[in-house]
């Protein structure tokens, strides 16, 4: 104990939360198989393991993963933001994942767990800064960091929504360069690319929509911090600039193709009505009650985080006003059409009008708050109830009457489960739950209050704190299953799918939304024509729209296995394999005359518009393999009736995933139809000269292919990737060697004291 106390207490409180984290996370890190816990399956196992293992396997054989040929028929993968390509904990994660063996579900399990744990350590140092100076501040700092990590928010969804909340973590991060920089009399702008690196990560990290978030929040932060310590006002635009400029500067590799994909994607033309989700008003109940109005409490901070909280903007301790008006303008904004300040933004505030979900607006409300009690916690441990006897008795007056409401909610729910019991089974726990908390918080505070600067009254908030928020959150059945990772997803492909990866007989499709599901078409390397992803390319997903029977979106995306639960197939096939998904019983059909990926078509139709050009294509009497709708028209191409005799021969030689070569000989001029999405980025070569690609069917690619023989290439090289890459790499190395001249100089600096 005697050498426990002689610790410095930010070594002590650090090792506490390394401790706490391997306790909330201890099913994900032990070796027990019985004990083994892993997250539940859905968009984590079927967007992020799935991509990442795409990404895991492109980079261990040493290629940059620029597209994606095993869903939607094939998409951009680089401007997939939530791939995160280039995000750098996701390449440590494969580098390490190679190290150990090879890609598996853990591997992400535990990149998940480290970012908690980074929030934790980030948010403990932001809020120690802020605070520094006061005899409480690692005490607050503390308090901060449990709550930012182990809070509502980040442990409801975000971790089956990885990216989210691997862009949300370095909120911290980005405040603490803001106020490093602002802190002394004069201003000082080495701390602004700290800032800038945060940033850029979250940017890096592939969730926009809380990078955007951040972005805002850090523009914000540096507008306050500038005014309350009476800097000059044009840094608030230049510092914006530098801290902005290196995060797109760093981010500009993924940003660039993200940006471009974005256009050519079904969110482009979303509207108001789609995009003004949010909670429902009665979700407030969750600030104070978990777990009674859905599965996940986002806006929970634990009942002495809320008190803190509101003990900081009662007091007006430095920075309570700023972060209590991005709680409330966020939980504004979290309630999305249901309140008018919805409307109102989403008119006047750039970026709004790209994203839904406006729930996730709960993520500035966690981290405020998280703030808030931090400040607070540090300030009551300075306490003095003789001098502040009054503002004593109204604190525990407060949390008194905190305790009688959420007692007399748990008594009436009580009384109302007895006359209904399976009605009210669901709230009477929760509720019971609460008032206990209430009563713990009226007793704790209350030592704290009156022993401010004593140990044990810090360790029983402490304590207090961890033992609500894990009540709520550790092993959330909603976020996690008790069976170990190896059971919850295989690497490997089932005996389902084995007759599709044994067929080698040239490029083809399957429709895997059935047998495959989500974007496993990526892990296990089967081109699928579906996918879950959030972003589809708009001509592709509207042409497999509809029934899921779908005998056009076969034809067009060059579909030759169909897994179904139906015995018969409106066109001729074979079953080749029967067995059970998640969904039942299925079967595995093979078509009997399916179209190839590649083929030569010599009638042509002209219709420039692509969404009627996509309706054309529905039609009954439309026959794909003779007629090919174009965007444009073709000098020498008739329209009329084709020619009695074949239009010739195509093959595919070579395919990769940036790459497609292919042989043709014909007689006479004609098109080649592809089976592969229409994109920027794609160039075609016809014998190594320059070809121009034309939009087919409104969503696919086309050639022109003169008489003769001829070697056709298509190579995905985009030049958004490019510039985006080359903006990146200058900013890291301009990056590197500010490091470099700041480190030299605060060394001469130094050596001349």
């Amino acid at each position: 104990m005697t050498r426990l106390r002689s610790l410095p207490p930010d070594a002590v409180a650090v090792a506490a939360l390394v401790v706490i984290w391997l306790w909330f996370f201890w099913r994900l890190f032990t070796p027990v198989q019985t004990d083994q816990a892993s997250l539940e399956k859905g968009d984590f196992s079927g967007q992020f393991v799935a991509f990442a293992a795409y990404q895991y396997d492109r980079f261990a054989a040493g290629e940059i993963p620029l597209w994606n040929p095993y869903n939607n028929g094939g998409l951009p993968f680089i401007g997939d933001t939530q791939a995160a390509v280039f995000y750098p904990p996701r390449l440590i994660t494969i580098a390490l994942s190679r190290l150990a063996g090879g890609w598996s579900y853990h591997a992400l399990e535990l990149e998940m767990a480290a970012h908690v744990l980074a929030c934790s350590l980030l948010m403990f140092l932001c809020v120690r800064r802020l605070t520094q100076g006061e005899v409480g501040s690692t005490f607050g700092a503390f308090i901060s960091a449990v709550i930012a990590s182990y809070g509502g928010f980040l442990q409801s969804y975000p971790p089956l929504q990885l990216a989210l909340l691997e862009a949300a973590i370095w909120l911290p991060l980005g405040i603490l360069g803001i106020h490093e920089a602002a802190r002394a009399e004069k201003f000082r702008w080495p701390p602004l690319l700290l800032t800038g690196l945060a940033l850029g990560l979250s940017w890096l990290a592939g969730h926009p929509q809380t990078s955007w978030f951040l972005t805002y929040l850090l523009t914000a932060y540096l507008a306050y911090r500038v005014f309350t310590q009476r800097h000059r006002w044009w840094i608030v635009p230049a510092g914006t600039l530098l801290f902005g400029g290196l995060a797109f500067g760093l981010a500009a590799v993924q940003l660039l193709p993200g940006f471009e994909y974005l256009a050519y994607t079904t969110r482009a033309n979303l509207g108001f009505e789609a995009k003004g989700n949010g909670f429902p008003f009665h979700d407030v109940i969750q600030f104070i009650i978990p777990n009674v109005v859905t599965q996940w409490s986002p806006l929970y901070v634990g009942l002495i985080g809320l008190v803190l909280a509101g003990i900081a903007l009662w007091r007006k301790l430095p920075g309570a006003i700023f972060w209590g008006i991005v709680a409330i303008l966020a939980l504004g904004l979290s309630f999305g059409d249901h309140s008018p300040l919805f409307a109102l933004l989403y008119n006047v505030l750039p970026g709004l009008r790209f994203f839904r979900g406006q729930e996730r607006a709960a993520y500035l409300v966690s981290f405020s708050l998280a703030i808030l009690a931090g400040l607070a916690a540090a300030h009551l441990v300075t306490w003095d109830r003789l001098q502040d006897f009054k503002a004593t008795r109204r604190i525990q007056q407060a949390v008194i009457l905190l305790f009688v409401v959420t007692a007399a909610i748990a008594v009436g729910i009580l009384l109302l489960w007895l006359g209904s019991p399976e009605a009210y089974a669901p709230f009477i726990g929760w509720t019971a739950f609460t008032a206990l908390v209430a009563g713990l918080t009226v007793w704790v505070l209350s030592l704290l209050l009156s022993r401010p600067r004593q140990t044990i009254p810090m360790l029983l908030v402490s304590g207090l704190l961890v033992f609500d928020l894990f009540t709520v959150s550790i092993d959330r059945p909603s976020n996690y299953d008790p069976i170990p990772p190896t059971q919850q997803l295989a690497m490997t492909p089932s005996p389902l799918l084995e007759p599709v990866l044994a067929d080698t007989d040239g490029t083809f499709r399957i429709d895997g939304y059935r047998g495959l599901h989500d974007n496993y078409g990526s892990l296990y390397r089967i081109a699928d024509m579906r996918d879950i992803s959030p972003l589809f390319l708009a001509g592709p997903f509207a042409l497999q729209q509809g029934d899921l029977i779908n005998p056009r979106a076969w034809e067009l995306f060059a579909v030759r296995y169909v897994y179904t639960d139906w015995n018969e197939l409106p066109v001729a096939s074979i079953i080749m394999a029967e067995g059970q998904d998640r969904y039942g019983p299925v079967k595995l059909h093979r078509l009997t005359d399916p179209r190839p990926f590649a083929l030569l078509v010599d009638q042509v139709k002209v219709i420039p518009n692509a969404q009627v050009a996509l309706d054309a294509t529905r039609a009954a009497d439309f026959d794909p393999r003779r007629v090919i709708i174009l965007d444009q028209a073709v000098p020498g191409q008739s329209d009329g009736a084709p020619s009695s005799s074949p239009p010739g021969e195509v093959t595919i030689t070579h395919f990769a995933p940036e790459q497609i070569t292919l042989s043709a000989n014909t007689s006479r001029q004609t098109i080649l139809s592809l089976s592969l999405p229409y994109y920027p980025g794609w160039q075609a070569a016809i014998d190594s000269t320059a070809a121009p690609t034309l939009k087919a069917y409104g969503a696919f690619s086309a050639l022109v292919i003169p008489p003769g023989s001829h070697t056709i290439e298509l190579r995905y090289d985009p030049q958004s990737f490019r510039l985006g890459a080359g903006i990146s790499l200058l900013t890291v190395i301009a990056l590197i060697v500010a490091a470099i001249l700041l480190t030299i100089r605060h060394r001469r600096t130094h050596a001349s004291l």
